[in-house]
């Protein structure tokens, strides 16, 4: 997963998570990350995936955006990338991955260790009658 964390602007502080792309960044309602803020267009950015080349942001027709300070209209995106739209800077990342439970892995390791210790007593009892 990917987030934006915005750091100026009317929704300084907040971090928007993007499951799905494209991911689309503007003022206009239907956009994934709704900013309405001065010199945002309506639908300002988009964010795509591609297993290839990784995330790459496109401006909209004649929207001006900057990553890094440098103007683009197209531009691979990497951790830490500061993307400016109109008076909006946004910061991309790679959000933290989620560790799934182990719990019934160590449970079943435990158990066998068990089986097994058990296992030796019973095979030193049988071989000592």
């Amino acid at each position: 997963m990917v987030q934006f964390d915005i750091l100026s602007g009317k929704k300084a502080g907040t971090r928007a998570v993007a499951r799905s792309y494209p991911f689309r960044i503007g003022r206009a309602p239907g956009n994934e990350l709704q900013i309405d803020d001065e010199g945002v267009w309506d639908w300002h950015l988009t964010v795509e995936f591609n297993p290839a080349s990784g995330f790459s942001v496109a401006t909209e027709a004649e929207a001006i955006a900057t990553v890094n300070g440098n103007t683009i209209q197209t531009a691979i995106l990497r951790n830490g990338d500061n993307i400016t739209a109109g008076s909006v800077r946004i910061q991309f990342w790679l959000a933290a991955a989620r560790q799934r439970g182990l719990r019934r892995r160590e449970y079943f390791v435990w158990a066998l260790l068990a089986l097994v210790t058990f296992g030796q007593f019973a095979l030193i009892y049988w071989l000592n009658r």
